[in-house]
């Protein structure tokens, strides 16, 4: 496929990006700045980031049977989406395998975006629009800068005639920001109050440097996608394919069941294997946390009492959380809440405890006292994480903070034959 580039190249080169070549969707990506990925995350915790998402694939679906298409291939039920609205939707082949990650926009009536992964959609888009009446548009022109953490409602605010505060999540709306027009949405990939701007590429220099040039008094930082790595796995957010090989893993399985409507009457591809498989779980996805002053090697071996119990299919450490944090594929009858655990990678064996999402300190989650459950929160209430798990780490690693490396590398291959 043809090489894309962003509108904001310069300004990552400005930054301190080599754009050296790795891409993703075929679009070279800021993998590091100048400045720390560690204090880019913190930025986002705690003021806010600035994000180039344009390396998202997106495609426009408009016309009369243009509902029903998408309808065809997703396991949602496409025209109960009301305008305004998104929706994350299970892809899925006949075996009822993940074979994309897939948002739905709903524009209008007939007007429709998606936003896709590395996966099928194009080729299951292409089938399921054959003798349609339905016009598809491959987007490479509009850009999405994503503006994450607590203080982005108060930067982009003043500078939009949008009620930005009463914008719901997954929801969006056409208005203009700085004098320009765009599309903001209540969305994001940290795990924070956010919102993900869509403009067109002519536009998106302007409104980069705009906000950037509003935050920059506040702390705000630009972010490149090796913090971005790190704030998703703290929030527990999956990343396709790495953590849901392509036609080898079941919606079930990676807790997606709440991206199927179950009683969807119309039928759609992967409707028989969705259903057949449903608890037939081989594996189930979980967070964990380690012992460790590093980042564990994606694809390391988890045991337990000496048993192979699961894999890392992505790994971090999170300077914020003071925690090494992976997510995983564990046997389900080892995925409770608190079990202790060993990965083994080349760098050794660790300890680890399953926790109900990476940023979950296992040993606080049993409160019923409405303390928060997460290590961000308990950060955010000035608490530190519990000694038995900080000890060990280090304070500031400078070797192996996030499996990017490998994920951008060709992967590191999830070998499941533990399951």
């Amino acid at each position: 496929m043809t090489q894309r580039n962003s509108a904001l190249n310069d300004r990552h080169k400005a930054l301190g990006s080599k754009l050296d070549g790795d891409t993703w969707c075929d679009m070279a990506v800021p993998w590091s700045y100048a400045t720390d990925p560690d204090d880019e995350v913190v930025a986002v915790r705690t003021r806010a980031g600035l994000i180039d998402m344009s390396a998202i694939n997106l495609i426009r679906v408009a016309g009369p049977d243009a509902a029903a298409v998408l309808d065809s291939f997703v396991a949602i039920e496409v025209p109960k989406l009301k305008p305004g609205t998104a929706r994350l939707a299970v892809e899925a082949d006949e075996k009822g395998a993940v074979i994309d990650d897939i948002m739905i926009i709903r524009d209008g009536r007939d007007r429709f975006r998606i936003t896709h992964g590395s996966g099928a959609t194009p080729q299951q888009l292409a089938d399921a629009a054959e003798g349609k009446d339905v016009d598809i548009q491959v987007d490479r022109d509009t850009h999405i800068l994503s503006l994450q953490g607590p203080a982005a409602l108060s930067i982009l605010d003043p500078h939009t005639p949008l009620d930005l505060e009463a914008l719901e999540y997954f929801h969006h709306a056409e208005t203009e920001l700085f004098g320009t027009p765009v599309v903001i949405a209540r969305a994001g990939y940290c795990g924070e109050h956010g919102y993900e701007i869509y403009a067109a590429a002519a536009d998106a220099v302007h409104l980069w440097d705009a906000i950037l040039d509003r935050g920059r008094g506040r702390g705000v930082m630009a972010v490149s996608w090796t913090a971005l790595d790190i704030l998703r796995v703290e929030a527990g957010l999956l990343f396709f394919p790495f953590d849901m090989p392509e036609g080898d893993t079941t919606p079930w399985e990676i807790g997606l069941g709440w991206a199927i409507d179950g009683d969807k009457r119309a039928r759609h591809v992967g409707k028989r294997g969705i259903r057949s498989a449903c608890g037939k779980e081989r594996v189930k996805q979980a967070g964990i946390a380690c012992r460790t002053g590093r980042a564990v090697e994606p694809g390391a071996r988890i045991c337990r009492d000496g048993e192979e119990v699961g894999i890392v299919t992505s790994a971090v450490f999170s300077r914020y959380l003071m925690q090494s944090l992976a997510l995983v594929h564990l046997k389900p009858d080892h995925a409770a809440l608190g079990t202790k655990l060993t990965v083994a990678d080349g760098a050794g064996e660790v300890d680890a405890w399953w926790c109900r999402s990476p940023s979950t300190i296992p040993c606080a989650c049993a409160r019923d006292n409405g303390a928060p459950e997460t290590a961000i929160g308990m950060q955010r209430l000035g608490a530190a994480p519990p000694l038995e798990m900080r000890a060990g780490m280090v304070a500031n690693p400078k070797e192996v903070r996030t499996s990017m490396n490998a994920l951008r590398h060709g992967g590191h291959g999830i070998d499941r034959s533990f399951a």
